[in-house]
Protein backbone atom coordinates (compact mmCIF):
# COMPACT_ATOMS: atom_id res chain seq x y z
CA UNK A 1 0.00 0.00 0.00
CA UNK A 2 2.85 2.36 1.22
CA UNK A 3 4.37 1.41 -2.66
CA UNK A 4 1.44 2.73 -4.40
CA UNK A 5 1.56 5.75 -2.64
CA UNK A 6 5.04 6.67 -2.96
CA UNK A 7 4.53 6.01 -6.98
CA UNK A 8 1.18 8.08 -7.19
CA UNK A 9 3.17 10.85 -5.23
CA UNK A 10 6.13 10.68 -7.46
CA UNK A 11 4.62 9.86 -10.86
CA UNK A 12 2.28 13.33 -9.80
CA UNK A 13 5.33 15.30 -9.19
CA UNK A 14 6.49 14.58 -12.21
CA UNK A 15 3.47 15.50 -13.51
CA UNK A 16 3.35 18.47 -12.57
CA UNK A 17 7.09 19.22 -13.39
CA UNK A 18 6.64 18.98 -16.97
CA UNK A 19 2.82 20.57 -16.91
CA UNK A 20 5.35 23.80 -15.72
CA UNK A 21 8.02 23.11 -18.18
CA UNK A 22 5.96 22.50 -20.76
CA UNK A 23 4.04 26.45 -20.09
CA UNK A 24 7.82 27.59 -19.73
CA UNK A 25 9.31 26.49 -22.57
CA UNK A 26 6.35 26.54 -24.83
CA UNK A 27 6.05 30.70 -25.68
CA UNK A 28 10.19 30.00 -26.56
CA UNK A 29 9.44 27.28 -29.10
CA UNK A 30 6.51 28.49 -31.07
CA UNK A 31 7.43 32.69 -30.71
CA UNK A 32 8.09 34.09 -34.49
CA UNK A 33 11.51 35.26 -35.25
CA UNK A 34 12.37 39.07 -33.75
CA UNK A 35 12.72 41.93 -36.05
CA UNK A 36 16.49 42.00 -37.73
CA UNK A 37 18.84 44.16 -35.76
CA UNK A 38 19.45 46.54 -39.15
CA UNK A 39 15.37 47.17 -39.20
CA UNK A 40 15.14 47.71 -35.19
CA UNK A 41 18.56 50.42 -35.50
CA UNK A 42 16.24 52.11 -38.07
CA UNK A 43 13.27 52.67 -36.02
CA UNK A 44 15.01 53.53 -32.82
CA UNK A 45 16.49 56.33 -35.12
CA UNK A 46 13.32 58.39 -35.48
CA UNK A 47 12.72 58.05 -31.31
CA UNK A 48 11.93 60.34 -29.54
CA UNK A 49 12.84 59.28 -26.41
CA UNK A 50 14.50 56.32 -25.34
CA UNK A 51 15.21 54.48 -22.01
CA UNK A 52 16.50 50.96 -20.98
CA UNK A 53 15.03 47.97 -19.59
CA UNK A 54 17.01 46.56 -16.15
CA UNK A 55 17.27 43.46 -14.65
CA UNK A 56 17.83 45.39 -11.36
CA UNK A 57 14.26 46.72 -11.19
CA UNK A 58 12.37 45.60 -7.76
CA UNK A 59 9.98 43.53 -9.18
CA UNK A 60 12.02 41.34 -11.68
CA UNK A 61 13.55 38.42 -10.59
CA UNK A 62 15.65 35.28 -12.60
CA UNK A 63 12.46 34.22 -14.39
CA UNK A 64 10.96 37.96 -15.14
CA UNK A 65 13.29 40.06 -16.35
CA UNK A 66 14.17 42.91 -19.47
CA UNK A 67 17.22 44.00 -20.54
CA UNK A 68 18.09 46.83 -23.51
CA UNK A 69 16.98 49.88 -24.78
CA UNK A 70 13.56 51.20 -25.25
CA UNK A 71 12.44 53.53 -28.03
CA UNK A 72 9.30 55.53 -28.50
CA UNK A 73 7.80 57.59 -31.15
CA UNK A 74 4.76 58.70 -31.84
CA UNK A 75 4.13 55.66 -34.30
CA UNK A 76 6.54 53.03 -33.21
CA UNK A 77 7.91 51.36 -29.91
CA UNK A 78 11.06 49.32 -30.70
CA UNK A 79 13.17 47.28 -28.09
CA UNK A 80 16.48 46.21 -28.76
CA UNK A 81 17.46 44.00 -26.47
CA UNK A 82 15.92 40.71 -24.41
CA UNK A 83 13.02 39.55 -22.52
CA UNK A 84 12.74 36.31 -20.73
CA UNK A 85 10.57 34.48 -22.58
CA UNK A 86 6.68 33.77 -21.19
CA UNK A 87 3.66 33.38 -22.31
CA UNK A 88 0.96 36.12 -23.12
CA UNK A 89 3.69 39.36 -22.78
CA UNK A 90 1.54 42.67 -23.54
CA UNK A 91 3.11 46.07 -23.82
CA UNK A 92 1.47 49.10 -21.46
CA UNK A 93 2.05 52.74 -21.23
CA UNK A 94 1.59 54.02 -17.74
CA UNK A 95 1.58 57.73 -16.74
CA UNK A 96 4.02 56.88 -13.89
CA UNK A 97 7.26 54.71 -13.34
CA UNK A 98 5.96 50.96 -12.02
CA UNK A 99 8.79 48.37 -10.87
CA UNK A 100 6.16 45.89 -9.40
CA UNK A 101 3.10 43.94 -9.69
CA UNK A 102 1.51 46.17 -6.82
CA UNK A 103 2.12 49.11 -8.64
CA UNK A 104 1.26 48.13 -11.90
CA UNK A 105 -1.77 47.10 -10.68
CA UNK A 106 -2.72 50.31 -8.88
CA UNK A 107 -1.66 52.25 -11.88
CA UNK A 108 -3.53 49.95 -14.59
CA UNK A 109 -6.64 51.80 -14.67
CA UNK A 110 -4.88 54.96 -15.94
CA UNK A 111 -2.42 52.59 -17.86
CA UNK A 112 -3.26 51.60 -21.95
CA UNK A 113 -2.19 48.38 -23.81
CA UNK A 114 -0.40 48.85 -26.96
CA UNK A 115 0.17 45.51 -28.13
CA UNK A 116 0.85 41.33 -27.67
CA UNK A 117 4.70 40.94 -27.61
CA UNK A 118 5.64 38.14 -29.40
CA UNK A 119 9.26 37.70 -29.63
CA UNK A 120 11.69 37.86 -27.35
CA UNK A 121 14.89 39.31 -28.94
CA UNK A 122 13.50 42.28 -29.70
CA UNK A 123 10.47 43.71 -31.24
CA UNK A 124 8.91 46.51 -33.41
CA UNK A 125 5.20 47.53 -32.24
CA UNK A 126 3.40 50.08 -33.91
CA UNK A 127 1.65 52.95 -31.84
CA UNK A 128 -2.41 52.43 -32.67
CA UNK A 129 -3.40 56.57 -33.70
CA UNK A 130 -5.41 56.22 -30.78
CA UNK A 131 -2.87 56.45 -28.18
CA UNK A 132 -0.71 59.68 -27.73
CA UNK A 133 2.66 58.30 -26.27
CA UNK A 134 3.00 62.02 -24.67
CA UNK A 135 0.05 61.27 -22.08
CA UNK A 136 2.43 58.44 -20.37
CA UNK A 137 5.82 58.14 -18.85
CA UNK A 138 6.63 54.64 -18.56
CA UNK A 139 6.50 51.61 -20.98
CA UNK A 140 5.85 48.35 -18.84
CA UNK A 141 5.91 44.49 -19.80
CA UNK A 142 3.35 42.75 -18.36
CA UNK A 143 2.88 38.52 -18.06
CA UNK A 144 -1.44 38.93 -18.28
CA UNK A 145 -1.84 35.35 -18.10
CA UNK A 146 -0.06 34.65 -14.71
CA UNK A 147 -0.45 38.57 -13.80
CA UNK A 148 3.23 39.24 -13.30
CA UNK A 149 5.40 41.96 -13.96
CA UNK A 150 8.54 41.77 -16.50
CA UNK A 151 10.03 44.99 -16.94
CA UNK A 152 9.72 48.81 -17.17
CA UNK A 153 11.41 52.11 -18.56
CA UNK A 154 10.32 55.04 -17.45
CA UNK A 155 11.11 57.18 -21.02
CA UNK A 156 10.46 60.97 -19.86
Amino acid sequence: MLRWIFLSASHGAMLAIGFALGIYFLPILTAPEGPDEAMLADSAETALYTADFSRDLEGSDFLHWGEGTVSISAERITHQGKLAPGPDYKLYLVPEFVETEAQFEAARDRAVRVSDIKTFDGFLIDVPPSVDVEAYTTVVVWCESFGEFITAARYR
